[in-house]
């Protein structure tokens, strides 16, 4: 029987790191299936669920993705700003070069989505190659990536494990990250349930155990809403079961509107025909166009009251309540009806969402300020800046500032206010001291933008 690997060996950290990752995907599969709108289907008795499976694919209404992007669709990073002017200067020029030469502006969304539906995502930085000045910067697949802090040090990573499916060989293949070294295995995909069987992946070029060129384990974990001690939770996982809920109503009310719905038509007094060999003939050919008519006397005709599908509306409509309670989302994102909601209201009706979307900001940015670091940019020196959640109207906005403006409040800070980026910012202050030099220099014109260009008379240049 094989021996474990030593504790703290690169095996052992491939071992338990795997395990953990394979423990967590399983886990958060069902969160993901939520967003997707791949939902469980709605309980029926098992001789009803074959004949009725259209309809009840039909009755899965996705709440989850909503809950979800109305959080990530105002997570936005406008920039970095420097908390003091460093001497060399443009500490937040290199952050927000290092940002755009990565293409995070849509990859930090990525990462945002993951960590709102899975509870954790990552950013990977890989060192400069063949000589060069630029560190990557990758989003990383929760289902990829799993990382272990020390023992005491919750902000000190220990090891990682990063782990994916060759398509080329159709070989597993995962690499562990340590402060001091990095070591890659490789493994045939094992069978479901099955446990691979880990050989070391030759790299030609490459040492095994190379030298980890950081120094440090190279991801920042972004978390969602992490607990002391517990990791980063998905925004879905207090409202999964009020989604079934809705779907279950949503069935019923299908299936009623289905068999029920309609006044169905009955008729007595009246001898029910039968064909030669004596089994019942239907009476009528009911249609919207005909008239029933029977011979008897004593035929009487009536029809029974469509059922009524009140009760399911306002179930489905008192569950939505309680996701848009529960996950602080406005309800008229969720309900799709905005009557005679004034700014106030809609702003009160925010205030939760966006009371959320700060706290979530506050652990979002440990994660990038890792990154940033990794990357060579001190955390002290450029600071992120995110967009404003918040919605006012441009005449609100514009009024405040003219007002803070009275207070001494400087151009710049207006501005920030205001929402401009810091690069907007920098370019506005430089347009504005060039305007004032060439104010200073005679040109009185400056104060009113540039001079327009002078018309000659055609006649002039004839006579000259």
């Amino acid at each position: 029987m094989p021996q474990p690997p030593a504790v703290e060996s690169p095996e052992w950290w491939r071992d338990r790191l795997y395990a953990a990752l394979c423990k967590r995907t399983a886990e958060t599969n069902r969160y993901d299936h939520y967003y997707e709108c791949e939902h469980p289907l709605p309980f029926l008795h098992e001789k009803a669920r074959d004949p009725f499976r259209r309809l009840l694919k039909m009755s899965r209404a996705n709440y989850m993705e909503l809950v979800v992007d109305a959080l990530v669709g105002r997570l936005e990073v406008a920039g970095f700003q420097a908390d003091t002017l460093d001497e060399g200067g443009g500490a937040d020029d290199r952050a927000w070069a290092l940002w755009q030469d990565n293409n995070l502006d849509g990859g930090s969304q990525l990462v945002f989505l993951e960590a709102a539906i899975r509870g954790t995502a990552y950013l990977m930085v890989s060192p400069p190659e063949g000589g060069g000045s630029g560190y990557r910067i990758t989003p990383e697949h929760p289902t990829q990536v799993i990382t272990e802090t020390k023992p005491g040090s919750p902000g000190d990573l220990a090891a990682a494990l990063k782990l994916w499916l060759d398509d080329w060989t159709g070989r597993l293949c995962c690499t562990v990250y340590l402060p001091g070294n990095i070591y890659k295995f490789d493994a045939p995909e094992p069978k479901a349930g099955g446990r691979p069987v880990w050989v070391r992946r030759e790299v030609t070029g490459e040492e095994w155990g190379g030298k980890n060129a950081l120094g440090e384990v190279p991801f920042g974990e972004l978390s969602n809403r992490p607990r002391m001690l517990k990791p980063g939770a998905s925004e879905l996982r207090s409202v999964t079961g009020i989604q079934d809920r809705i779907n279950k109503t949503i069935a019923d009310r299908m299936m009623t509107q289905e068999f029920a719905a309609f006044p169905q038509k009955w008729v007595t007094g009246m001898e029910i025909p039968q064909d030669e060999n004596g089994q019942d003939i239907e009476p009528f050919d009911v249609a919207v166009n005909k008239i029933l008519i029977a011979e008897e006397n004593g035929a009487k005709f009536g029809q029974f009251a469509a059922a009524d599908l009140t009760g399911y509306l306002k179930g489905k409509e008192a569950d939505v309540h309680d996701i848009a309670a529960i996950t602080s989302t406005p309800p008229h994102y969720l309900l799709g009806s905005m009557v005679n909601l004034s700014a106030e209201a809609l702003k009160a009706a925010e205030a939760g969402l966006i009371h959320k979307i700060y706290q979530r900001r506050r652990f979002l940015e440990e994660g990038l300020e890792r990154t940033m670091r990794l990357a060579g940019i001190a955390s002290s020196q450029a600071r992120i800046v995110w967009k404003s959640p918040e919605w006012r109207t441009e005449g609100e906005l514009v009024d405040a500032l003219v007002k803070m403006s009275t207070l001494g409040v400087p151009r710049e800070v207006l501005w920030e206010r205001w929402g401009a980026t810091p690069q907007e910012i920098e370019r506005w202050r430089r347009l504005n001291e060039e305007a004032l030099q060439r104010a200073m220099a005679g040109d009185l014109a400056a104060e009113y933008g540039p001079k327009p260009p002078q018309q000659v008379d055609p006649g002039l240049l004839e006579e000259g």
